[in-house]
């Protein structure tokens, strides 16, 4: 190169790194570093690190997370966000300044994500409208105004005998497989069109159950107005562990905005595993059941968050219905009963009637709303109110009969009457009833149209009674929709169409058996 042409050079290269000392201002950025000491399953123990946080991430080597969980004096115990296969002691740490948080906002609507917000239906990032931490303090009892306004489920065993309220807290509990996801998705697919925003939170299931949940809500139109927060059992205990908690921050936002909102836990068992499993890694002293001795305050700081908020606080409401799993049908064991406890009520899912084909198999003597009943439609008050102490009292009434007892008239008139209501309360899955359609069948239950009618065709008659009713009754349809009261001469209309309409379908079932037996006469002739 020639001698005047590398002076040049040399030149621009000076001149450029003099302009970058006299035009750059080098800052300084104090980072707080630590030490991995330990790793185990889940868990890491930090040495350094003494301003971080209570519940602070705590960034790991590659960007992976963790988060604060134990502040002791010498070390800080981290619970790990991701898989921790590559970390290993000696390894740095540092801190984030960043409390644990989720991304919050109607863009979520319609999509499926961690409990740290990350998306996981392969749509791409959410454009959310904020982050808000996981951890928030419950609503102050002077914002909160009581439940008055009813969660219409669709399904005609819940809404007529263990109504719930829009702020609630019903549990959901049953041994497995009893059909409690069953009854928490039909409850989000009734919300389609009543202004009703749905998360469902999926704590410790497995992918293929929740993929499931998805594609019915999917298939139901469901999707849209419903988030997903899914933690798999594949997951770290951790993100089962913050599952619950991200799922309802992302309801308060909804709820903040004056809105209705639901949100599903299933299933608070596994969460409280998932904590039992960090605890025992942080070496927390165990206490009944090998259960740390928070356990009730991790459910009842969770639950407490879901309320019915005052008009000057916009009005929004927040319900939860939280799934447990019980053992052999024992209701009385720790974590159920912390719940029951916690909870404004419950529905037992009987193990017994799912066997006998009995679905939903809601157990109404052990269930309850401590709430709902207040919020319950008038024409419901007028139809169901002695309704739930009959069912109870049928119940009883038919273990005896099984022993081969006398019974005397009005005894079998009471058994034939609840084994109608039996047959009246049964309901395929993703068939929500409208109100409207739930009380012209508990009149017609109540007025006595189904006492003639033999129970295999109970279930017939009761379509043809909703059929009849829908075609002739539109305005006392709207007029109940709208919550108004039921007079006398409403219910004895709904009397005459269903006696109308069951009498109309068994003449049409007897002219197609007659139809049919003249076919095989002529085939045999």
């Amino acid at each position: 190169m020639p001698e005047r042409e590398l002076e040049q050079l040399l030149d621009e290269a000076f001149g450029a790194l003099d302009r970058a000392i006299r035009e750059g201002s080098p800052e300084l950025e104090l980072r707080e570093v630590g030490t991995i000491t330990f790793v185990g399953q889940g868990v890491a123990w930090i040495a350094g690190l003494p301003s971080v946080r209570s519940e602070e991430l705590i960034v790991f080597p590659e960007g992976k997370l963790g988060m604060a969980f134990n502040l002791d004096e010498k070390q800080v115990a981290a619970i790990l966000l991701d898989q921790s296969e590559q970390f290993a002691a000696g390894q740095e740490v540092r801190r984030s300044g960043r409390i644990m948080d989720v991304p919050v906002g109607q863009s979520l609507l319609g999509r499926v994500l961690d409990p740290m917000g990350r998306p996981l239906d392969g749509r791409g990032e959410i454009e959310a409208d904020g982050r808000r931490p996981v951890e928030r303090p419950a609503p102050r009892i002077m914002d909160r105004a009581p439940v008055t306004v009813p969660l219409q489920t669709g399904i005609q065993a819940v809404d007529a005998l263990i109504p719930i309220g829009r702020g609630q807290r019903e549990l959901i509990l049953g041994d497995r497989q009893t059909g409690k996801t069953a009854v928490a998705v039909d409850t989000i697919i009734n919300q389609r069109d009543k202004d009703v925003v749905c998360i469902y939170c999926a704590i410790g299931q497995r992918s293929s159950a929740v993929a499931k949940v998805i594609a019915e809500l999917r298939d139901h139109g469901a999707l849209e107005d419903t988030v997903v927060v899914m933690a798999t059992g594949e997951d770290p205990p951790a993100l089962n562990f913050l599952a619950p908690y991200s799922a309802t921050t992302i309801a308060e936002f909804f709820m903040e905005q004056g809105r209705d909102a639901l949100v599903v836990y299933d299933d608070l068992t596994r969460h409280a595993r998932s904590y039992r499993e960090l605890s025992l890694l942080l070496r927390r002293p165990p206490a009944r059941e090998a259960y740390p001795g928070d356990i009730f305050y991790i459910h009842s700081r969770l639950l407490e968050r879901s309320t019915h908020l005052r008009e000057q606080q916009g009005g929004g409401s927040l319900t939860a219905l939280p799934i447990i799993e019980t053992q052999a049908q024992n209701i009385s064991s720790y974590i159920p009963t912390n719940l029951i406890s916690i909870t404004d009520g419950q529905i037992y899912l009987s193990p017994q009637l799912y066997r006998e084909a009995v679905l939903p198999p809601v157990d109404v003597g052990k269930s309850v709303s401590r709430v709902g009943g207040k919020t319950q439609a008038p024409a419901y008050r007028a139809v169901a109110g002695d309704l739930r102490l009959a069912y109870a009292q049928f119940e009883e009434l038919e273990i005896f009969a099984r022993f081969g007892v006398q019974l005397d008239e009005d005894t079998r008139r009471r058994l034939e009457r609840g084994r109608r209501v039996r047959e009246i309360l049964k309901q395929p899955q993703y068939s929500p009833i409208p109100m409207a359609e739930q009380i012209m069948v508990l009149v017609a239950l109540n007025e006595g149209v189904f006492d003639p009618i033999g129970i295999p065709e109970i279930a017939a008659a009761k379509d043809s009674v909703r059929t009849r009713g829908r075609q002739e009754l539109p305005e006392l349809f709207a007029k109940i929709d709208r919550g108004e009261k039921l007079s006398p001469e409403d219910i004895e209309e709904i009397g005459r169409i269903a006696r109308e309409a069951v009498a109309a379908g068994r003449k049409a079932e007897q002219e197609e058996t007659e139809h049919g037996a003249a076919g095989d006469t002529e085939a045999q002739d």
